[in-house]
Protein backbone atom coordinates (compact mmCIF):
# COMPACT_ATOMS: atom_id res chain seq x y z
CA UNK A 1 0.00 0.00 0.00
CA UNK A 2 1.25 3.21 -0.98
CA UNK A 3 2.24 6.17 1.70
CA UNK A 4 1.38 9.25 0.78
CA UNK A 5 2.64 12.44 2.81
CA UNK A 6 -0.26 13.92 3.80
CA UNK A 7 -2.08 10.62 5.03
CA UNK A 8 -0.47 9.72 8.27
CA UNK A 9 0.60 5.99 8.71
CA UNK A 10 -1.71 4.12 11.48
CA UNK A 11 1.10 3.25 12.89
CA UNK A 12 2.71 6.14 13.35
CA UNK A 13 2.57 8.45 16.07
CA UNK A 14 -0.21 10.86 16.11
CA UNK A 15 0.19 14.65 16.87
CA UNK A 16 -3.08 15.26 16.71
CA UNK A 17 -3.58 12.79 20.00
CA UNK A 18 -0.55 14.12 21.35
CA UNK A 19 -1.98 17.39 21.68
CA UNK A 20 -5.58 16.12 23.11
CA UNK A 21 -4.15 14.22 26.04
CA UNK A 22 -1.88 17.06 27.43
CA UNK A 23 -5.31 19.50 26.85
CA UNK A 24 -7.93 17.04 28.55
CA UNK A 25 -4.61 16.65 31.71
CA UNK A 26 -4.58 20.45 31.85
CA UNK A 27 -8.27 20.75 31.83
CA UNK A 28 -8.99 18.52 34.41
CA UNK A 29 -6.08 19.36 36.93
CA UNK A 30 -7.37 23.28 36.20
CA UNK A 31 -10.78 22.20 37.32
CA UNK A 32 -8.97 19.93 40.56
CA UNK A 33 -7.27 23.47 41.47
CA UNK A 34 -10.56 25.63 41.39
CA UNK A 35 -12.73 22.98 42.83
CA UNK A 36 -9.51 22.90 45.93
CA UNK A 37 -9.59 26.05 45.86
CA UNK A 38 -13.49 26.90 45.95
CA UNK A 39 -13.25 24.44 49.17
CA UNK A 40 -10.71 25.50 50.69
CA UNK A 41 -12.10 29.36 50.04
CA UNK A 42 -15.52 27.93 51.96
CA UNK A 43 -14.02 25.81 55.02
CA UNK A 44 -12.59 29.15 55.90
CA UNK A 45 -15.66 31.32 55.58
CA UNK A 46 -17.57 32.22 58.92
CA UNK A 47 -20.05 30.23 59.64
CA UNK A 48 -23.47 31.01 61.91
CA UNK A 49 -22.35 29.13 64.59
CA UNK A 50 -20.52 28.99 67.68
CA UNK A 51 -18.24 26.38 69.49
CA UNK A 52 -18.95 25.57 73.40
CA UNK A 53 -16.31 23.77 74.85
CA UNK A 54 -14.88 23.19 78.54
CA UNK A 55 -13.98 26.27 80.98
CA UNK A 56 -12.04 27.05 83.59
CA UNK A 57 -13.00 24.73 86.80
CA UNK A 58 -12.57 26.54 90.36
CA UNK A 59 -12.59 24.81 93.52
CA UNK A 60 -15.18 26.60 96.21
CA UNK A 61 -13.14 25.99 98.88
CA UNK A 62 -9.66 26.89 97.05
CA UNK A 63 -8.40 30.05 95.65
CA UNK A 64 -8.59 32.17 92.90
CA UNK A 65 -6.51 34.60 90.91
CA UNK A 66 -6.98 38.59 91.33
CA UNK A 67 -4.40 40.84 90.14
CA UNK A 68 -1.66 38.63 90.40
CA UNK A 69 -2.99 37.85 94.06
CA UNK A 70 -4.96 34.29 95.20
CA UNK A 71 -7.79 35.17 97.21
CA UNK A 72 -10.29 32.96 98.59
CA UNK A 73 -13.57 31.97 96.49
CA UNK A 74 -15.60 32.37 99.81
CA UNK A 75 -14.16 34.11 103.05
CA UNK A 76 -16.64 34.61 106.16
CA UNK A 77 -14.26 36.90 108.18
CA UNK A 78 -16.42 37.38 111.08
CA UNK A 79 -17.62 33.87 111.89
CA UNK A 80 -16.29 31.02 113.29
CA UNK A 81 -15.11 28.91 110.14
CA UNK A 82 -13.82 25.27 109.85
CA UNK A 83 -10.96 22.98 107.92
CA UNK A 84 -12.08 21.95 105.00
CA UNK A 85 -10.76 19.44 102.60
CA UNK A 86 -10.84 17.90 99.20
CA UNK A 87 -12.38 19.89 96.17
CA UNK A 88 -16.43 21.61 95.76
CA UNK A 89 -15.20 22.36 91.69
CA UNK A 90 -17.70 25.00 90.01
CA UNK A 91 -17.53 24.20 86.60
CA UNK A 92 -17.48 26.90 83.26
CA UNK A 93 -17.85 26.93 80.01
CA UNK A 94 -16.02 28.56 77.12
CA UNK A 95 -17.18 29.85 73.88
CA UNK A 96 -15.52 30.27 70.66
CA UNK A 97 -16.71 33.02 68.32
CA UNK A 98 -18.34 36.12 68.57
CA UNK A 99 -21.03 38.05 66.42
CA UNK A 100 -19.14 38.45 63.23
CA UNK A 101 -16.09 36.75 64.36
CA UNK A 102 -17.29 33.21 64.38
CA UNK A 103 -15.57 30.32 63.73
CA UNK A 104 -15.22 28.93 60.01
CA UNK A 105 -16.62 25.36 58.68
CA UNK A 106 -12.95 23.73 59.56
CA UNK A 107 -13.60 24.74 63.14
CA UNK A 108 -17.32 23.87 63.20
CA UNK A 109 -16.68 20.65 61.21
CA UNK A 110 -13.59 19.30 63.82
CA UNK A 111 -15.94 20.75 66.69
CA UNK A 112 -18.56 18.20 65.61
CA UNK A 113 -16.50 15.28 65.79
CA UNK A 114 -15.15 16.21 69.41
CA UNK A 115 -17.20 14.99 72.13
CA UNK A 116 -16.53 17.85 74.28
CA UNK A 117 -17.48 20.83 72.10
CA UNK A 118 -20.52 21.52 71.21
CA UNK A 119 -21.81 23.45 67.97
CA UNK A 120 -24.81 25.84 68.70
CA UNK A 121 -26.39 28.60 66.84
CA UNK A 122 -24.54 31.88 67.25
CA UNK A 123 -27.97 33.41 68.56
CA UNK A 124 -28.85 31.24 70.95
CA UNK A 125 -26.11 32.41 72.93
CA UNK A 126 -25.69 35.83 71.66
CA UNK A 127 -29.27 36.66 70.73
CA UNK A 128 -30.43 39.95 68.17
CA UNK A 129 -30.43 42.83 69.04
CA UNK A 130 -28.16 42.68 72.55
CA UNK A 131 -24.52 44.21 72.20
CA UNK A 132 -21.72 42.63 74.12
CA UNK A 133 -21.54 44.63 76.56
CA UNK A 134 -25.18 44.49 77.61
CA UNK A 135 -25.04 40.80 77.59
CA UNK A 136 -21.92 40.47 79.62
CA UNK A 137 -23.52 43.15 82.08
CA UNK A 138 -26.43 40.95 82.19
CA UNK A 139 -24.51 37.97 82.53
CA UNK A 140 -22.60 39.60 85.71
CA UNK A 141 -25.93 40.42 87.40
CA UNK A 142 -27.01 37.03 87.10
CA UNK A 143 -23.61 35.72 88.81
CA UNK A 144 -24.11 38.72 91.36
CA UNK A 145 -27.55 37.77 91.83
CA UNK A 146 -26.87 33.84 92.09
CA UNK A 147 -24.17 34.37 94.44
CA UNK A 148 -26.47 35.89 96.88
CA UNK A 149 -28.96 34.01 96.23
CA UNK A 150 -26.67 31.04 96.74
CA UNK A 151 -25.46 32.80 100.26
CA UNK A 152 -28.75 32.86 101.46
CA UNK A 153 -29.39 29.05 100.69
CA UNK A 154 -26.55 28.24 102.84
CA UNK A 155 -27.72 29.97 105.90
CA UNK A 156 -31.14 28.81 105.34
CA UNK A 157 -29.67 25.25 105.29
CA UNK A 158 -27.60 26.25 108.27
CA UNK A 159 -30.92 27.44 110.37
CA UNK A 160 -30.18 31.58 110.18
CA UNK A 161 -33.28 33.17 110.28
CA UNK A 162 -32.99 36.78 108.13
CA UNK A 163 -35.52 38.80 105.76
CA UNK A 164 -35.83 37.58 102.10
CA UNK A 165 -37.77 39.69 100.55
CA UNK A 166 -39.49 38.83 96.81
CA UNK A 167 -38.93 42.52 95.91
CA UNK A 168 -41.15 43.96 93.02
CA UNK A 169 -38.20 45.07 90.32
CA UNK A 170 -41.15 46.85 87.63
CA UNK A 171 -44.17 46.10 86.28
CA UNK A 172 -44.60 44.00 82.49
CA UNK A 173 -46.38 45.53 79.93
CA UNK A 174 -50.28 45.07 80.21
CA UNK A 175 -49.50 44.06 83.56
CA UNK A 176 -53.23 42.76 85.17
CA UNK A 177 -50.86 43.70 88.44
CA UNK A 178 -50.95 47.34 87.53
CA UNK A 179 -52.79 49.29 90.30
CA UNK A 180 -52.47 46.85 92.66
CA UNK A 181 -48.93 46.47 92.70
CA UNK A 182 -45.87 48.82 92.51
CA UNK A 183 -42.39 48.79 92.01
CA UNK A 184 -40.75 48.58 94.89
CA UNK A 185 -43.36 46.55 96.66
CA UNK A 186 -42.38 43.39 99.02
CA UNK A 187 -44.38 40.22 97.67
CA UNK A 188 -44.85 38.51 101.87
CA UNK A 189 -47.59 35.75 100.55
CA UNK A 190 -50.01 34.36 97.89
CA UNK A 191 -52.83 32.84 99.25
CA UNK A 192 -51.48 32.55 102.27
CA UNK A 193 -48.84 30.62 101.30
CA UNK A 194 -45.64 32.48 102.52
CA UNK A 195 -43.53 32.97 99.44
CA UNK A 196 -39.15 33.79 100.17
CA UNK A 197 -38.13 33.46 96.91
CA UNK A 198 -39.09 33.57 93.00
CA UNK A 199 -39.60 29.94 92.18
CA UNK A 200 -42.05 29.84 95.57
CA UNK A 201 -43.85 33.43 94.09
CA UNK A 202 -44.06 31.31 90.69
CA UNK A 203 -45.31 28.27 92.00
CA UNK A 204 -48.01 29.75 93.99
CA UNK A 205 -49.55 31.90 90.85
CA UNK A 206 -48.86 29.16 88.26
CA UNK A 207 -51.41 27.03 91.26
CA UNK A 208 -53.87 29.58 91.37
CA UNK A 209 -54.51 29.45 87.83
CA UNK A 210 -55.96 32.22 85.82
CA UNK A 211 -59.75 31.69 86.72
CA UNK A 212 -59.96 33.44 89.82
CA UNK A 213 -58.02 36.32 91.80
CA UNK A 214 -54.80 35.77 93.85
CA UNK A 215 -55.23 37.39 97.19
CA UNK A 216 -51.40 38.76 97.90
CA UNK A 217 -50.08 40.30 101.03
CA UNK A 218 -47.56 42.76 99.73
CA UNK A 219 -45.37 45.44 102.28
CA UNK A 220 -45.78 49.21 100.71
CA UNK A 221 -43.40 51.83 102.73
CA UNK A 222 -43.33 49.35 105.25
CA UNK A 223 -47.51 48.89 105.55
CA UNK A 224 -48.82 45.70 104.82
CA UNK A 225 -51.50 45.52 103.00
CA UNK A 226 -53.73 42.74 100.75
CA UNK A 227 -54.57 43.15 96.94
CA UNK A 228 -56.09 40.87 94.68
CA UNK A 229 -54.69 40.04 91.07
CA UNK A 230 -56.08 38.14 88.79
CA UNK A 231 -52.94 36.22 86.71
CA UNK A 232 -53.51 35.82 82.91
CA UNK A 233 -51.30 33.16 80.49
CA UNK A 234 -48.18 33.51 78.61
CA UNK A 235 -46.75 31.06 76.94
CA UNK A 236 -48.97 28.41 78.75
CA UNK A 237 -48.18 30.01 82.67
CA UNK A 238 -50.13 31.96 84.65
CA UNK A 239 -48.23 34.87 85.84
CA UNK A 240 -49.25 38.01 87.42
CA UNK A 241 -47.07 40.37 84.93
CA UNK A 242 -44.39 41.73 87.49
CA UNK A 243 -40.51 41.13 87.38
CA UNK A 244 -38.88 40.11 90.76
CA UNK A 245 -35.31 40.28 92.71
CA UNK A 246 -34.59 39.16 95.78
CA UNK A 247 -33.24 41.83 98.64
CA UNK A 248 -31.79 39.69 101.68
CA UNK A 249 -30.65 41.39 104.91
CA UNK A 250 -27.67 38.98 106.25
CA UNK A 251 -27.37 38.01 109.87
CA UNK A 252 -23.14 37.26 108.79
CA UNK A 253 -20.99 38.58 106.04
CA UNK A 254 -19.86 36.12 103.40
CA UNK A 255 -17.92 37.39 100.39
CA UNK A 256 -17.98 35.23 97.38
CA UNK A 257 -15.17 36.75 94.92
CA UNK A 258 -14.91 35.21 91.40
CA UNK A 259 -14.35 37.40 89.05
CA UNK A 260 -15.19 37.48 84.80
CA UNK A 261 -16.94 34.88 85.63
CA UNK A 262 -20.82 35.29 84.30
CA UNK A 263 -24.52 33.79 84.80
CA UNK A 264 -26.47 31.51 87.79
CA UNK A 265 -24.87 28.05 87.27
CA UNK A 266 -22.21 28.22 90.16
CA UNK A 267 -25.57 28.93 92.50
CA UNK A 268 -25.44 25.46 94.69
CA UNK A 269 -21.60 24.60 94.27
CA UNK A 270 -21.23 28.21 95.94
CA UNK A 271 -24.01 27.05 98.66
CA UNK A 272 -22.25 24.12 99.17
CA UNK A 273 -18.37 25.33 100.24
CA UNK A 274 -20.47 28.12 102.35
CA UNK A 275 -21.81 25.26 104.12
CA UNK A 276 -18.66 23.44 104.41
CA UNK A 277 -16.97 26.29 105.74
CA UNK A 278 -19.57 27.35 108.52
CA UNK A 279 -19.88 23.19 109.46
CA UNK A 280 -17.22 21.26 111.64
CA UNK A 281 -15.47 18.44 109.81
CA UNK A 282 -14.99 18.52 106.09
CA UNK A 283 -18.24 17.95 104.16
CA UNK A 284 -16.12 16.22 101.34
CA UNK A 285 -14.25 13.93 103.22
CA UNK A 286 -10.89 14.44 100.83
CA UNK A 287 -13.42 13.46 97.97
CA UNK A 288 -13.32 15.56 94.63
CA UNK A 289 -16.57 16.69 93.74
CA UNK A 290 -17.80 18.92 90.66
CA UNK A 291 -21.55 19.97 90.10
CA UNK A 292 -23.43 22.70 88.90
CA UNK A 293 -26.82 24.33 89.01
CA UNK A 294 -28.72 27.00 90.09
CA UNK A 295 -30.20 27.36 93.39
CA UNK A 296 -32.77 29.96 95.53
CA UNK A 297 -33.05 30.98 98.92
CA UNK A 298 -35.44 28.17 99.39
CA UNK A 299 -32.82 25.74 98.42
CA UNK A 300 -34.39 24.59 95.42
CA UNK A 301 -31.44 23.33 92.16
CA UNK A 302 -32.86 24.53 88.95
CA UNK A 303 -31.21 23.88 85.64
CA UNK A 304 -28.50 24.95 83.52
CA UNK A 305 -27.08 25.14 79.91
CA UNK A 306 -23.69 23.54 78.46
CA UNK A 307 -23.97 20.69 81.10
CA UNK A 308 -22.23 18.00 79.06
CA UNK A 309 -18.99 20.57 78.49
CA UNK A 310 -19.00 20.71 82.16
CA UNK A 311 -19.03 17.35 82.60
CA UNK A 312 -15.69 16.90 80.67
CA UNK A 313 -14.51 20.04 82.68
CA UNK A 314 -14.88 18.22 85.56
CA UNK A 315 -13.51 14.79 84.39
CA UNK A 316 -10.25 16.94 83.00
CA UNK A 317 -9.78 18.55 86.47
CA UNK A 318 -9.80 14.92 88.57
CA UNK A 319 -13.10 14.64 89.14
CA UNK A 320 -15.47 11.70 90.79
CA UNK A 321 -18.17 12.79 91.57
CA UNK A 322 -20.46 14.96 89.47
CA UNK A 323 -24.07 17.24 91.39
CA UNK A 324 -26.05 16.98 88.18
CA UNK A 325 -29.63 19.45 88.60
CA UNK A 326 -32.11 16.51 88.39
CA UNK A 327 -34.13 18.51 85.32
CA UNK A 328 -30.58 18.40 83.05
CA UNK A 329 -30.42 14.75 83.76
CA UNK A 330 -31.71 13.74 80.39
CA UNK A 331 -28.78 15.64 78.32
CA UNK A 332 -26.41 13.56 80.66
CA UNK A 333 -27.49 10.07 79.85
CA UNK A 334 -24.91 8.84 76.90
CA UNK A 335 -22.47 11.95 77.74
CA UNK A 336 -21.05 10.57 81.22
CA UNK A 337 -16.99 10.67 80.94
CA UNK A 338 -15.19 7.34 82.20
CA UNK A 339 -14.71 7.20 85.32
CA UNK A 340 -17.32 9.96 86.92
CA UNK A 341 -19.95 9.29 88.09
CA UNK A 342 -23.16 11.44 88.04
CA UNK A 343 -25.77 11.76 90.56
CA UNK A 344 -29.13 13.93 90.20
CA UNK A 345 -30.04 16.70 93.03
CA UNK A 346 -33.04 18.74 93.50
CA UNK A 347 -32.39 20.44 96.56
CA UNK A 348 -29.30 22.18 98.49
CA UNK A 349 -30.30 19.41 101.12
CA UNK A 350 -30.31 16.59 98.52
CA UNK A 351 -26.53 17.82 97.58
CA UNK A 352 -25.45 18.19 100.99
CA UNK A 353 -26.16 14.58 101.88
CA UNK A 354 -24.71 12.95 99.30
CA UNK A 355 -21.46 14.69 99.30
CA UNK A 356 -21.61 13.98 103.34
CA UNK A 357 -22.23 10.14 102.24
CA UNK A 358 -19.72 10.63 99.49
CA UNK A 359 -17.34 11.26 102.52
CA UNK A 360 -18.68 8.30 104.40
CA UNK A 361 -18.12 5.98 101.37
CA UNK A 362 -21.78 5.19 101.42
CA UNK A 363 -23.37 6.51 98.57
CA UNK A 364 -23.09 5.11 95.44
CA UNK A 365 -26.49 3.15 94.72
CA UNK A 366 -27.55 5.33 97.64
CA UNK A 367 -29.37 8.58 95.14
CA UNK A 368 -30.63 9.16 91.99
CA UNK A 369 -28.59 9.05 89.26
CA UNK A 370 -27.85 10.04 85.88
CA UNK A 371 -26.03 6.93 83.92
CA UNK A 372 -23.90 6.96 81.23
CA UNK A 373 -27.08 4.96 79.45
Amino acid sequence: MALFADEPSPHAPSSARYERRPLRERIGWASLTIATAVAVVFALLPTPYVIERPGPVYDTLGTADRDGEAVPLIEIPDERTYPTDGELNLLTVSVIGLPGQTPNWLEVLAAWMDRTRSVVPVETVFPAGVSNEDRDAQNEAAMVDSQQDAIAAALVELGYDFPRDVTVAGLLDDSPADGAIAEGDVIVSVNGQAVHSVDELRGAVQENGTDAAASLVIVRDGVEQAVEVTPVDRGGTSVIGVGVRMRYEFPIDVELQLDNVGGPSAGMMFALGVVDKLTPGAMTGGENVAGTGTIDSAGEVGPIGGIRQKLWGASDAGADWFLAPEANCGEVVGHVPDGLEVFAVSTLEEARTVVEDLADGAVTGSYPSCTAG
